[in-house]
């Protein structure tokens, strides 16, 4: 007989499900359901979708969607090229669930692969543009230039504060894109965009920074030293928004004056994929690293005194930080940051100088050529893009559309053409015979020097000169691959971060020409099959959340949350309630939450939280009936960050409508909720989903994730727009990504996910997953293991407990106190077992948020729990006296091979015990890479580029 779906996403098989059933005293999926979901937010009837597909069919149909795409050869630029991706690695890095099922590197010592692949992208950025610090990776160029802005404005000195400088300068030559998200960003803040030209601005005193395109938007290289001199001589920073592969032959940011360098590394092997998923960056001056958002890679030591890598300055970050971060971002795009960092060590320096000579030389080529017969270009000195004016764009676009080629044209008498790394002279040509050039041989290549060009060298660490064969890439790629944990090893039970099966099914079709090689701002009628895509998703997104619309444009969480609360903004706004400035966020709330609220220039008023974990019902009616004139929403998570389904969640809502204010629900927690209830149905205004979460597309080891957002009809007509955009209500939130739709070219894994499952799968999966989590918690406190928060208690006798929604908190606050232990080294001894840890110390301090997800099998759970129960035994030992309290396993774990095989062994416990606590490893043992890291030492001893790094 043939499974379904279904059947392989889930976990549990049919006589698992029996006996997890049977611990926890209940006789069906529906009873244990009925006692943990409040009865008056459970849906009545199943979801309105289509009919559960095989993954034949499934394929069938996504194949035959995409085909409707026409693979127009795209010359349009505006920060989205050709470029020819890599089969060393596509097949190694992103066909490779070894690396795209990953989490974000937060425990570092089984992260220490993907850590160096994010290194080598951090120091490839840092060479480009001539900085000293680069973070490892940001979502695009435009909310990297967004961030650059709130981070100018952050670094604004005291006087400048209190003078209240609020201006930033934006030169005209910039890509529209970039500029409505600045825009989107700058608003909220009281930040005032001032759009000039940079050659004739005239600076007062409430300017605080200047951004620039690099080269620039029409493809003009400008020489912006001057302009860098007299904006520092007026406290001015300055913000170039650049490209990787032009840095490569010109002059570096940092060496003309520029104080933060922004932009996307696309152009390195990655597909357009008609907008993302890409990897943006930023690089800065080393007196502004804390200062800087998004993740930053750095050296630091292991406990025998080995070189170690991991995320450094995290106190910087939302998930510390909360209000007074640097930034609301979490999930990056740390997949595609890996894979153009290995793009950056196969091609090497050289190598890439001569891609970029390759687009530089077809593009002056071209451009002689024209000028030979009348046209004229709007600027003499350009890297790889050209712009013609004096034409009939309608002439042109028609002649170039009929040779299957996509130009940009920014107005009606003006054409610009980006050349690329798959420029070639039969292109050429045809483009010159578009323009009425008729050449029967290549065009010349260009002489002369080049304007603006690099002087300093880029690249000089030994990982950009030693791959360059492809059996030594794959090596390599394999060699950081077996450092780190991933779903093909192991469970990864992290808590909120719902790290469930990535079906090779709902991956194979990112790898499709059809739907790679479609660029973002192409025609319309030539992305049919995208389009149809997007619908799809965008209606069952909505019928899932209980509302009316969907926007696809957020490229993550944190993204979704600042879309979600902008449009809310506009919403007030638009109904003369500009007052409406005040959210009410639970002290138990994801960082991301009051991070995004104050990016959004809102005042953040928390809530506290009951003994039981719940939020304070009474201290929530309060506050918003305190601020009802000035209340603009709520942030709710639901389920709550404390794991379990609040009975109150509909009482809460009312208040807030009853007091003038909408609901934002964080959808973090939705692989709970899909086809037992929803956000629409218990009553909220709009919701983000994570759909690197619920709807499986993989973490990628940071990301690239989508967040994207649904809402009601009354809030349907300010959603996100974009300047590419003709759909939409411009009067409504402008942009928050680089492209309409965000990240499409990964929308696939969630519409198979959707198709393959159907309405009936996916309340399966989420029955599932609130089992999984059940068993967990009641087995583990089998073992001694509290759980801190269970919902309303339910039954009698020794069943007499409550049930947490998806994920449990297990609590080990008194274990410090008790056996000298802490969660940390909880965690840390877990990867002797071969077992990522869970969440640590979120929401709660010292505690282990624990989430198996439905695809985990009962199993691999059975293992986790006996990993546990060992480890629990060691605690014992400790405080009997059984084992020393400083040198035991716990405090020196992980131990990696090479302790445990030297030589020499100084601890009062076997190597047995240290490396096979349990016989079952010995089938299929990890060995962490590096023993446990000093994360102290690589706080103060900051070190950020592979040229320090020996190992």
């Amino acid at each position: 007989m043939s499974l379904s779906f279904v059947d392989r996403h889930n976990g549990p098989r049919p006589k698992d499900e029996a006996e997890m059933l049977s611990v926890l005293g209940v006789s069906s999926l529906e009873e244990l359901v009925k006692q943990t979901v409040p009865s008056d937010i459970l849906l009545d009837k199943p979801l309105a979708l289509d009919k559960a597909l095989t993954e034949h069919e499934y394929l069938s149909k996504i194949k035959a969607m995409a085909s409707k795409n026409k693979n127009f050869r795209s010359m349009i630029g505006q920060g989205f090229y050709g470029t020819a991706s890599l089969p060393v690695i596509i097949r190694n890095i992103f066909e490779n669930p070894s690396w795209y099922t990953s989490y974000t590197p937060y425990q570092a010592e089984i992260s220490q692969g993907r850590l160096e692949g994010l290194l080598n992208f951090q120091t490839m950025v840092a060479d480009l543009t001539g900085f000293k610090m680069a973070n490892s990776s940001m979502l695009d160029d435009a909310t990297a230039a967004g961030e650059a802005v709130r981070m100018m404005y952050e670094l604004r000195s005291r006087d400048a504060v209190k003078a209240g400088k609020n201006k930033v300068f934006i030169d005209e030559n910039i890509f529209p894109h970039v500029l409505a998200v600045i825009e989107t960003r700058a608003e909220v803040l009281g930040i005032e965009v001032v759009l000039g030209k940079f050659n004739t601005v005239k600076f007062d005193d409430m300017f605080f920074g200047a951004v620039l395109q690099y080269p620039a938007g029409n493809g003009e290289v400008c020489d912006y030293t001057e302009f860098c001199t007299n904006a520092h001589a007026k406290g001015i920073l300055v913000t170039a928004v650049t490209d990787l592969l032009a840095l490569t032959i010109l002059k570096e940011p940092a060496a003309w004056g520029a104080d933060i360098a922004v932009g996307t590394a696309q152009r390195f092997g990655l597909p357009m994929g008609f907008g993302g998923p890409t990897a943006g960056f930023m690089a800065t001056r080393d007196e502004y690293k804390r200062n800087m958002p998004g993740r930053i890679i750095g050296i630091s030591v292991d406990r025998l005194g080995n070189q170690a890598l991991r995320m450094a300055l995290q106190t910087r970050e939302q998930h510390i930080k909360r209000e007074k971060a640097t930034s609301n971002i979490c999930t990056a795009t740390a997949l595609m940051a890996t894979m153009t960092g290995m793009y950056a060590a196969y091609h090497g320096p050289e190598g890439l100088k001569s891609i970029a000579m390759n687009a530089y030389c077809y593009a002056h080529a071209v451009a002689s050529e024209l000028k030979k017969v009348g046209f004229k270009l709007a600027a003499e000195n350009f890297f790889d893009t050209i712009h013609i004016t004096g034409v009939k764009a309608s002439d042109i676009k028609y002649k170039a559309e009929q040779k299957g080629i996509n130009f940009y044209y920014p107005s009606e008498d003006s054409v610009i053409i980006s050349f690329d790394e798959l420029s070639n002279c039969t292109e050429a040509t045809t483009i010159l015979e578009i323009f009425g050039r008729n050449l029967y041989e290549c065009p010349g290549l260009p002489e002369g020097k080049i304007f603006m060009a690099r002087e300093s060298s880029y690249l000089t660490a030994e990982v950009f000169s030693k791959y360059h064969s492809e059996t030594e890439m794959m090596r390599y790629i394999k060699k950081l691959e077996r450092r780190d944990i991933s779903l093909t090893h192991s469970m990864i039970p992290l808590g909120s971060c719902t790290m469930k099966l990535n079906a090779a099914v709902e991956m194979f079709p990112m790898s499709w020409s059809e739907l790679g090689n479609v660029h973002p701002f192409a025609p319309a009628d030539q992305v049919q099959g995208y389009m149809e895509l997007i619908k799809e998703v965008e209606h069952d997104l909505a019928v899932i959340t209980g509302f009316h619309a969907t926007s696809l444009q957020p490229n993550a969480g944190s993204a979704g949350e600042f879309a979600g609360l902008m449009t809310i903004r506009a919403y007030h706004i638009a109904h003369g309630q500009t007052q409406r400035n005040v959210v009410l966020i639970p002290t138990s709330a994801h960082g991301t939450n009051p991070a995004s609220a104050a990016m959004a220039g809102m005042e953040i008023v928390l809530v506290s939280c009951d003994e039981m974990g719940n939020i304070n019902v009474d201290e929530f009616r309060q506050k918003a009936e305190q601020y009802k004139e000035r209340l603009s929403c709520t942030m709710i998570t639901y389920p709550s960050t404390h794991g379990v389904f609040e009975v109150k969640i509909k009482e809460m809502m009312d208040i807030i409508h009853q007091n003038g204010g909408l609901v934002y629900m964080d959808g973090a927690n939705m692989n709970a909720q899909v086809g037992l209830t929803n956000p629409g149905f218990i009553g909220a205004d709009v919701c983000h989903l994570n759909l690197h979460k619920t709807f499986a597309i993989p973490h990628g080891g940071g990301g690239p994730g989508i967040g994207p957002i649904c809402c009601t009809k009354e809030l349907a007509p300010y959603l996100p727009c974009h300047p590419f955009l003709t759909d939409c209500d411009h009067n409504g939130v402008k942009a928050v990504s680089s492209a309409p739709y965000g990240y499409p070219m990964a929308l696939p894994v969630t519409h198979a996910y959707i198709k393959l499952l159907g309405a009936d799968g996916l309340k399966k999966a989420t029955e599932v997953a609130i089992l999984n989590a059940n068993y967990m918690s009641a087995k583990l406190a089998e073992a001694g293991y509290a759980t801190l928060y269970t919902g309303k208690p339910v039954g009698k006798g020794k069943n007499a407990h409550g049930r947490v929604a998806h994920e449990c908190i297990i609590d080990v606050r008194h274990y410090k106190a008790t056996y000298g232990v802490d969660a940390s080294d909880i965690a840390k001894r877990l990867m002797d077992f071969g077992f990522h840890a869970p969440t640590l110390s979120f929401p709660v301090h010292e505690t282990l948020m624990i989430e198996p997800t439905e695809s985990e099998s009962k199993a691999e759970m059975d293992r986790f729990i006996d990993s546990m129960i060992v480890i629990k035994n060691e605690c014992e030992a400790i405080k009997a006296g059984e084992m020393d309290k400083t040198d035991n396993p716990l405090k020196n774990a992980p131990h990696t091979a090479a302790e445990v095989s030297a030589d020499t062994w100084s601890h009062p416990y076997g190597r047995e015990q240290a490396a096979y606590p349990l016989a079952w490893i010995r089938d299929n043992k990890f060995w962490p890479h590096v023993t446990r890291v000093d994360n102290g030492y690589g706080d103060r001893n900051l070190m950020c580029s592979c040229e320090d790094w020996k190992n």
